[in-house]
């Protein structure tokens, strides 16, 4: 069994940053990439960014420029870092693992942007 842990989500301000990071452990096989998603209110879970064990990474444009993923220090591990959040920045945000197997996800973390 695989489980992702993450941590960081809270209330900020609109311009306001947070980090999140999300810690895979269990039985992880070979990793293809890490990433994030989130699901906002009353839409589909969509890309954040993401990126592989080369370090090649993704974005959705809504986020290019403001927000930076990076592997984490540990293994298994991935950060991202969130700056200048607005009020459509608010979301569940999930951490996913892509392996050779099945996929798995995170519990998520709420993220809150106020205006």
């Amino acid at each position: 069994q695989v489980q992702l842990v993450e941590s960081g989500g809270g209330l900020v301000q609109a311009g306001g940053s947070l980090r999140l990071s999300c810690a895979a452990s269990g039985r992880i096989s070979s990793v293809f990439s890490m990433g994030w998603y989130r699901r906002a209110p009353g839409k589909q879970r969509e890309l954040v960014a993401d990126i592989t064990s080369g370090g090649s990474t993704n974005y959705a444009d809504s986020v290019k420029g403001r927000f930076t993923i990076s592997r984490g220090s540990a293994k298994n591990t991935v950060d991202l870092q969130m700056n200048f959040l607005r009020p459509e920045d608010t979301a569940v945000y999930y951490c996913k693992l892509n392996q050779w197997g099945p996929d798995y996800w995170g519990q998520g973390t709420q993220v809150t942007v106020s205006s």
